[in-house]
């Protein structure tokens, strides 16, 4: 389609300085036109150009001899493409048989290139929109409009993709256009309509046909062109406001045949027709062809059991019900019930396909098909149709349904939620048969009757439901089952009901059911005690659901209510939770509706409750409000903190709704109380807490709790209070003696910027406020700087830019905080240096003669980024070397947040002073200065940076020597930076020649990587995979990008986690200068959380039990493969308990014979008989850990560890005292019992039998526990240490002479 948002003019500008090779004979051409018409004196005008290209076209198409040039060709008709949409319709219609002449070669040219072929689509586009109702007239035989759309409709399905789409694009912008005329439908569109049918026809019988003969090859060349052939009728149907209603019945048949194919992308292609269909239909203008075309589809009806073809009919007939519910929603309605019933008879299918499509339309009649009408006020006719939707829906609950339950069970949801309250009494037969079926206990559908019992007192309400399924708890009737289970659904469901239903039906049985649990007393509880306990539990947790948008409010909210809720609060702590979050929701529930924008309600939005309703409801809230209040902060200051947070909530939104002269007078009894308390509390640091004795029950100061409230009330109170809540600031800030509470009074005024009116009153007070914060920096404790931060931030906020000087007055503050210890302190701190960058980049004045370290007399200066950084740069004076590395830390953050906005002079400056104090020999400096040059080498320009590598290298590199605080591996990882950023060869050009290891190790590393990464090894280590990110070099800078916009959000993330951070050592600090925690590193998200589960071996963890989180370790335990024995007196522990099979795969529990067992962990043990096991052995002996060495003087070396925990020591020996135990141990082998099958033993092994001796020498792999031996019973039992085999040899295998385990003697 031609692009008319441009002009001619800028059009042709574009192709004069084409970027493309295939354009260069377009400008020829178009210079050669230009030419023309300066020498004719002729203006560059449509018209002109239109001429002198049409007499070009003559020259370069002919009509006998076809296309005469090439590339002229292509180059005149892109032109005419061109130039077309900008000529006047009565020309283009006079020349219309003179261009289609000319077109056809290039059109019908079995050897035509695709630019030709689109340039002249664009230009039948023009002509064909340009034509009137008389041309459209002219047969299609004749030279008229009607040629050329039939030759579109065969560029419409052309196999190259370009030329296809832009004929689908012509044909779709001339049926949007048709000539004036009476008719709706463009005067083509039938014919387009029935040469798209039969194309799609033809196409689809040829692949019927190939299927039938199961000739996949020929299947598979169908399908294209079917593909195609589908996307004409789609742009057909979509151009012409769905499809010409004569045409519209054959169509549906072969599209419903068409989607039945087992072709996915046929299918979908043929449900986008229709969709495209009805999406034209539903416009006003069109929709007057829905009626015959659901008539003709209703005929379509496949038989009952057609699983092919079914399910695809039903979805048309649901998506055709949907538009004729947007168009005429009452006669749909009307027509409801009988489709119900149609679709409703396919649920009776043995296919599940079909059941699930049936009740998926059913579902979506019920969403779409009920209008709002019919729910807030039906008529008559509206009321008959629901009772006959209620009838069938309550039908589909018979036998004959009973294999559909399920889907049943969907549909009847849906029903109800769309009925909603009109649902009863309609559907009360429908509550009763789901709730029978769900007392009984062989009932395998519980949880989807659960969800529809659920659904039913959601539209119903709680009272209709339990009439017709009463609880029977409190006074049980004979033969009627107690329904305890439905409590917890109704706590699920339950919302916008009657208060009172809750007030008459379950206080009581509350009561009945608490007072049989006093009456039991004090004595030990018993199973029905504690049931009873629970009931009372699961009945107050209703009363959040019932107190969301009640409908009875105003009457059933009473005093009565309110007390007993008050008694409630006070005495049952265990039901506060609930209590505290029924009364929160009973305020923002009603709040919620008066927040809706719009004059006009919506009931069915707002659930019956009007804004008008909802305001009265407020009113009537506010009444006792203050009462509610008054008990709220009793029970808050009686409730420990932590489990406090519920009941503020609940004050919050009683707040807001209190009048203003109860407020006031809340707050002022507040802050009296608090005074008084604040004289008489005593000092709260930390020490003075261990000198005195902690308290029985663990409450906090008042002055806390108050303070707590005061925090709460502050933004609700009137503008003409602020002055005490200031105040009140004041005196607290400064009491150094109570960091808790100093903590608090700091969060008031970032709570105050919550509210508008607090807002205003920060921006009136901000200069009294500054003072203040000032005043009381050196009052200022550690626990309460995060919040200090924070209130400083909102000060900073709003500053007036006339007046900056706050910013240098309390700078030297915010840096040395970028150094705390806390992590979220720190956090506060780097952000608060951002902000207060921002505020000085927008300009501004800084007052420096009200900075108190500054004389009177200093000068103004303006405002810049360029002045902010000297501030900062002034802490690099400082005299202590905290002070110096807080500001180098500080430098570093605000240097890559505004790192774009800086003149390059001051980042030269800044980096050239950095290098300076890299060679500081205070390490705090040190370290700060390394991660400067990280951030400069990650983000700073290159041109900037490469002249600083000459000195800037050999600095670092002075301190990769130096291990403390991780020094080497931080400069490691920031040569592995530069090498990434500026190549390899740079860095080595200037590093020092003793400093090049490094960088061979890094290159070294890098190609390793590179080498298992191109040989597809996945076994990569922990330092490879570390080393992922240091592939690229100076020339890699695309690479790099691309690798960001794969792996990491932004730039930002790729500068801080794109590298190796495991083994770099860098602080935490790194991450935090950035703007980031580390909590999200680059770690974290590509391995996962590194936590662990501690099992033990003899039974699994339960995840479910309270002390399971005992088992939960940061840190990889060690893979307990043999556990270590021996305990006081040598006892021996467990041995590991392996999970054993039979020769089988049988587990064997309860049988200790190992001759008929083998490990299911899979790795063979040392000479076990196997191949695998001897290799293992073989290894162990010249390679493991107690393998013979040859020490000093030419003496064996044994080792005889025993692991962790032993003390043994490594026993020398030369030749020939191997040779004397080689003797001793032939000799004790050729008398000792050859059946006991045991290993030498430890150490008693080695230097004969007295010292526990040396059994026989079969396997070594003995699975029974140390020191236990095997009965002829199959028990085993403890062999006396030092005791004789049964088989006559000693047992020193098992234990050696001193009670130790012989698992690591000689083999």
């Amino acid at each position: 389609m031609a692009d008319t948002s441009l002009s001619l003019e800028e059009k042709l500008d574009k192709i004069k300085s084409p970027k493309l090779q295939n354009q260069h004979q377009t400008v020829v051409v178009l210079s050669a036109v230009e030419d023309t018409l300066r020498d004719q004196n002729t203006g560059f005008t449509p018209t002109a150009y239109f001429a002198a290209v049409l007499a070009l076209l003559n020259q370069s198409i002919s009509s006998s001899t076809g296309i005469v040039n090439k590339e002229l060709a292509t180059a005149v008709v892109y032109l005419l493409d061109l130039v077309t949409p900008y000529v006047s319709q009565p020309l283009l219609r006079s020349k219309f048989s003179q261009i289609l002449t000319n077109l056809a070669p290039a059109l019908t040219h079995p050897d035509a290139e695709a630019p030709l072929l689109r340039s002249s689509i664009g230009c039948l586009e023009s002509l064909l929109i340009a034509q009137d109702a008389a041309a459209w007239a002219l047969p299609q035989t004749a030279v008229g409009p009607r040629r050329a759309m039939a030759g579109l409709l065969r560029l419409a399905v052309d196999h190259r993709p370009k030329v296809r789409k832009r004929a689908q694009d012509a044909l779709m912008k001339v049926l949007k256009n048709p000539p004036p005329s009476p008719s709706l439908d463009h005067p083509a569109a039938d014919m387009c309509a029935e040469t798209a049918l039969r194309t799609l026809t033809d196409l689809a019988n040829q692949a019927g046909k190939s299927k039938k003969q199961r000739d996949n090859k020929s299947d598979n060349q169908n399908d294209p062109g079917l593909m195609h052939a589908l996307h004409l009728v789609k742009t057909i149907a979509a151009a012409s406001g769905g499809w010409p209603s004569r045409k519209i019945e054959p169509l549906c048949a072969v599209l419903l045949e068409i989607s039945k194919s087992n072709h996915e992308y046929l299918t979908m292609a043929a449900f986008e027709v229709f969709e495209a269909i009805f999406e034209g239909m539903a416009d006003e203008m069109f929709s007057s062809k829905l009626p015959r075309l659901m008539e003709v589809i209703s005929e379509l009806r496949p038989s009952q059991n057609d699983s092919q073809l079914l399910p695809p009919w039903i979805a048309v007939i649901s998506r055709g019900y949907d538009v004729s519910a947007q168009i005429n929603p009452d006669e749909t309605f009307q027509k409801l019930p009988e489709t119900f019933d149609m679709i409703a008879g396919f649920l009776a299918s043995s296919s599940h396909n079909i059941r699930i499509s049936a009740s998926e339309c059913l579902v979506s009649f019920m969403a779409n098909c009920v209008p709002e009408t019919a729910i807030l006020g039906p008529s008559i006719f509206d009321e008959k149709t629901m009772e006959r939707l209620a009838k069938s829906a309550t039908d589909l609950l018979s036998v004959k349904y009973q294999a559909a339950w399920m889907e049943v069970f969907v549909v009847l949801g849906a029903v109800l939620d769309a009925l909603k309250w009109r649902s009863a009494p309609l559907l009360t037969d429908v509550v009763k048969t789901v709730g029978d079926l769900r007392g009984n206990d062989s009932f395998g559908g519980k949880k989807e009757a659960d969800e529809i019992l659920g659904k039913a007192i959601r539209a119903m309400g709680p009272e209709t439901v339990l009439d017709i399924l009463p609880l029977n708890l409190a006074k049980p009737k004979a033969n009627q089952p107690g329904r305890a289970w439905l409590l917890p659904i109704l706590r699920d469901y339950v919302g916008n009901a009657k208060l009172a239903h809750f007030r008459s039906e379950f206080v009581p049985l509350s009561e009945v059911m608490f007072q049989r649990v006093i009456d039991h007393g004090t004595a030990e509880k018993t199973m029905e005690i504690k049931i009873f306990e629970t009931l009372v539990q699961q009945i107050w947790a209703l009363l959040p659901g019932y107190c969301d948008l009640p409908l009875d409010l105003t009457e059933a909210f009473d005093q009565a209510f309110a007390e007993l809720i008050s008694n409630i609060l006070y005495k049952q702590a265990e039901l506060r939770a609930d209590v505290c979050r029924a009364l929160q929701t009973l305020v923002e529930s009603n709040k919620e509706i008066l927040s809706l924008e719009g004059d006009e309600d919506d009931l069915l939005l707002q659930r019956r409750v009007s804004k008008a309703d909802a305001q009265k409801n407020i009113a009537h809230l506010a009444g006792f409000a203050g009462n509610m209040l008054a008990v709220l902060f009793n029970v808050y200051s009686q409730t420990l903190p932590q489990f406090r947070g519920f009941i503020l909530q609940c004050i919050n939104s009683f707040l807001s709704v209190t009048p203003e002269k109860e407020l006031m007078e809340t707050f002022t009894r507040v802050t009296t109380m608090l005074e008084s308390s604040l004289s008489e509390a005593g000092p709260q640091t930390q020490a003075e807490k261990q000198k005195q004795k902690k308290s029985e029950d663990g409450m906090p100061p008042t002055s806390h709790t108050l303070m707590d409230l005061v925090i709460t009330i502050s933004i609700y109170l009137p503008r003409e209070s602020f002055g005490t809540l200031f105040n009140i600031a004041a005196l607290i800030i400064v009491k150094d003696d109570d960091p808790q509470l100093q903590k608090k009074a700091y969060k008031l005024i970032p709570r105050l910027a919550d509210s508008e009116a607090g807002k205003t009153a920060l921006i009136e007070r901000n200069e009294e406020l500054q003072q203040l914060l000032l005043g009381s920096a050196d009052k200022a404790s550690a626990p309460s700087r995060r919040d200090r931060l924070a209130a400083i931030t909102q000060i900073v906020e709003f500053l007036p830019q006339s007046d900056l000087h706050f910013i240098p007055s309390i700078l030297s503050e915010v840096v040395i905080s970028a150094k705390e210890v806390n992590e979220k302190a720190r956090v506060a701190a780097f952000d608060l240096l951002v902000l207060m960058g921002e505020k000085m980049q927008k300009g501004g004045t800084v007052v420096n003669s009200k900075v108190s370290h500054m004389p009177d007399d200093t000068p103004d200066v303006p405002a810049s980024l360029e002045e902010y950084f000297t501030m900062v740069s002034a802490g690099l004076a400082g005299s202590t070397p905290h002070m110096i590395s807080a500001s180098i830390t500080a430098l570093t953050r605000i240097l890559y947040h505004f790192r774009q906005s800086l003149p390059e002079a001051t980042l030269t400056d800044m980096v050239q002073t950095m290098d300076l104090f890299l060679t500081s020999n205070n390490r705090e400096i040190v370290r700060s200065v390394l991660g400067f040059v990280k951030v400069s080498v990650i983000s700073l320009p290159s041109p900037l940076m490469l002249p600083r590598l000459e000195s800037l290298i050999p600095n670092l590199m002075v301190w990769s020597h130096e291990h403390k605080a991780h020094f080497k591996a931080k400069v490691k990882h920031i040569i592995e930076r530069m090498i990434r950023r500026f190549g390899v060869d740079v860095v080595d050009k200037h590093c020092p020649e003793q400093d090049k290891k490094l960088i061979a190790n890094i290159r070294k590393t890098r190609e390793r990587r590179k080498r298992k990464k191109e040989t597809g090894d996945d076994n990569m280590d922990e330092d490879d995979e570390d080393a992922e990110g240091h592939q690229s070099s100076a020339s890699g800078a695309k690479a790099d990008q691309d690798r960001r916009k794969g792996n990491f959000e932004s730039e930002y993330d790729e500068a801080v986690y794109g590298s190796d951070e495991s083994d770099s050592g860098s602080d935490i600090s790194d991450d935090e200068m950035l703007g980031r925690s580390r909590r999200g590193g680059r770690n974290s998200a590509q391995k996962g959380p590194q936590t662990y589960i501690v099992e033990d071996e003899d039974e699994p963890l339960d995840l479910l039990d309270r002390r399971a989180l005992a088992n939960i370790s940061s840190t990889k335990p060690l893979k307990n493969k043999q556990q270590l024995r021996g305990g006081p007196g040598g006892a021996a522990s467990k041995a590991s308990a392996r999970a054993k099979v039979d020769v089988d795969g049988k587990l064997v529990i309860g049988n200790d014979d190992d001759d008929a067992m083998m490990d299911v962990d899979g790795k063979a043990e040392p000479g076990d008989g196997t191949l695998e096991g001897g290799i293992n052995a073989y290894v162990d002996a010249i390679r493991g850990r107690d393998a013979v060495q040859r020490g000093r003087g030419g003496r064996l070396k044994f080792s005889n560890r025993r692991g962790r925990g032993d003390n043994g020591d490594d026993e020398e020996m030369d030749v020939d005292d191997a040779a004397e135990v080689g003797r001793k141990i032939k000799a004790q082998a050729a008398g000792g019992a050859r059946g006991s099958g045991d290993r030498i033993g430890g150490r008693g092994g080695g230097r004969g039998g007295g010292r526990g001796g040396a059994g026989g020498r079969g396997n070594m792999n003995q699975r029974r526990g140390l020191g236990m031996e095997k009965a002829r019973d199959g028990r085993v039992m403890k062999s006396p240490r030092g005791s004789k085999s049964p088989q006559g040899g000693d047992r020193g295998g098992r234990r050696d002479g001193r009670g130790r385990p012989g698992g690591h003697g000689r083999r």
